[in-house]
């Protein structure tokens, strides 16, 4: 292992520099709108951004702040090329499926760009080719077989065994006239502009639920009500279910970034690899330098080895490869993935046409995202959209969805069950500042962390989701959950749903 470059602890992805993000109150009192939207990332800030162009009055709610979810740690390519899905997609759903879900993506990055030259918005917004490579013999035949996809579904690409990156590779499938942004410097704007059209932001609100009288009323921890003719569920993993049983069909896994400077220039381009451990890259602009983006080593959340080795595993593929001069960003990020890989964007249920979800992006929320804005927009105003049959919630494809279920929830009940048999006798005493064990205190699973300051956290290891035990993770300091991806503050503070209750916090003087 590497050792050369130490790992520096930046909370936060550099997006969130030097950017005068607007700040917003706590819900404190009932109101009345005729869209309420929970969720300040791509798909919330979209919506609001268009209905309040039709004159709607919007409430836009978040249980932080907005713009610090998983839009706020994206590595923004805005691309219709997502990993090798299309000869998957004709497999499964059909050509003429396929082809929806690819005009889809390239529907999204047409709005992206007008949205950006209508508004003026300096966002750093460039025109890439995306490109997926493989160094291995057994992805070559896989990029001939999306090649033949490209090719029936009328995708322009280009097969080559010849690409600028200077990394091992045997193989690439390029796809032109693709893009990235700074997806902040983006979307502040259209806050701004939402702001000007009446709509209300609320930050550090809740949302737990949702009850219907005449319409359905948003519930926040609180106690508050919005009540709307439409809701919107853009909180990236549902924190309403409404009998979807969504943890059953999504799994959420973890990703990692590294910004690191390199005396190599960057070649242009937005790479993947095809193979496993995802390896892409990137480039940015940062203070006027450019700044390699080095991306992958994904995992199931709360599974796995140490979460600090996925960051070493990219500091290593980057020494050998790139060159580092300096690391001066990490961070991570966490996606939804569906039972077929296609996002969840319509009525949360059949029967509830009036309460709307997007989820299940698969890293792609760029375009996911933006597409399903649109299709919300569309649906509250009465026009007519294509892509609804393809992205409802209400499918269930036989192949492969009926085995990935199976796997999946063979997997929950694989963690629940391991964390309540573990046995654990970790001593505190023993802990060394900034470390965690998992114990148990009056025979009670428990989590400790000792901060820099030797102060010690403890807390009840349950998850107040669904009940499986989580795990720490040393690379953000969170306790995360295997099941369904919840994650929570060394303090006990949900982090990241669908858990909406913090830890129990343990009494250990």
């Amino acid at each position: 292992m590497a050792q050369s470059k130490e790992l520096p602890q930046y909370p936060e992805p550099y997006w969130r520099d030097g950017i005068d993000f607007p700040h917003f109150s706590k819900l404190d009192e009932d109101i009345q709108v005729d869209v309420g939207i929970v969720g300040g990332g791509i798909v919330g800030i979209t919506a609001a951004y268009l209905l309040s162009k039709q004159n709607k009055k919007v409430a836009l709610i978040d249980a932080g702040v907005i713009l610090n979810g998983t839009t706020g740690h994206t590595t923004a390519k805005i691309t219709a090329q997502h990993d090798l899905i299309y000869d998957e997609l004709i497999q499964h759903f059909g050509k003429e499926k396929a082809k929806l879900y690819y005009e889809a993506q390239m529907t999204a990055r047409s709005f992206i760009e007008n949205t950006i030259n209508d508004l003026g918005i300096d966002c750093d917004y460039e025109k890439q080719d995306a490109i997926v490579f493989t160094n291995s013999n057994d992805y070559i035949m896989q990029l001939e077989n999306e090649k033949k996809a490209y090719d029936d579904l009328g995708i322009e690409g280009e097969l080559t065994d010849n690409i600028p990156l200077e990394v091992p590779y045997k193989k690439a499938l390029i796809m032109k006239d693709q893009a990235q942004y700074h997806p902040l410097k983006y979307l502040t704007t259209l806050v701004e502009e939402s702001i000007k059209n009446g709509v209300q932001f609320y930050e550090n609100t809740t949302a737990v639920d949702i009850e219907y009288n005449k319409h359905p009323a948003i519930i926040t921890r609180d106690g508050k009500r919005i009540v709307s003719k439409y809701v919107l569920v853009a909180s990236h993993y549902p924190f309403y279910d409404g009998l979807g049983f969504y943890p059953t069909r999504m799994y959420a896994e973890r990703a990692y970034v590294l910004a690191i400077k390199s005396q190599k220039k960057y070649p242009g381009g937005m790479y993947i690899t095809a193979e496993q451990p995802t390896r892409s890259i990137r480039s940015v602009n940062i203070n006027g330098e450019e700044v390699w983006l080095v991306i992958g080593d994904n995992h199931k959340t709360g599974q796995g080895k140490s979460t600090i080795e996925h960051y070493e595993a990219l500091r290593d593929y980057a020494e050998s490869n790139i060159g580092i001069e300096e690391i001066v960003y990490r961070w991570s990020a966490q996606d939804l993935t569906t039972l077929d890989k296609v996002p969840y964007i319509g009525s949360i249920t059949s029967e509830q046409d009036n309460i709307y979800v997007a989820t299940g992006f698969r890293k792609w929320g760029m375009t996911n995202g933006t597409i399903a804005a649109k299709m919300f927009s569309e649906k509250i105003m009465g026009q007519d959209n294509p892509y609804g049959e393809l992205f409802t919630p209400a499918r269930f494809q036989p192949d492969p969805s009926l085995r990935k279920f199976a796997s999946i929830n063979a997997d929950v009940a694989k963690h629940l069950i391991k964390g309540k048999l573990e046995f654990t006798e970790n001593n505190i005493r023993d802990l060394s500042a900034d470390e965690a064990t998992i114990t148990r205190i009056n025979g009670k699973r428990a989590g400790v962390y000792k901060d820099k300051d030797n102060k010690v956290y403890a807390l009840d290891t349950t998850c107040t989701h669904m009940g499986c035990e989580v795990e720490w993770n040393s690379g953000e300091r969170t306790w995360d959950c295997p099941c369904h991806g919840s994650r929570f503050s060394y303090t006990g503070e949900v982090v990241e749903g669908p858990a909406k209750r913090p830890l129990e916090q343990i009494n250990i003087d």
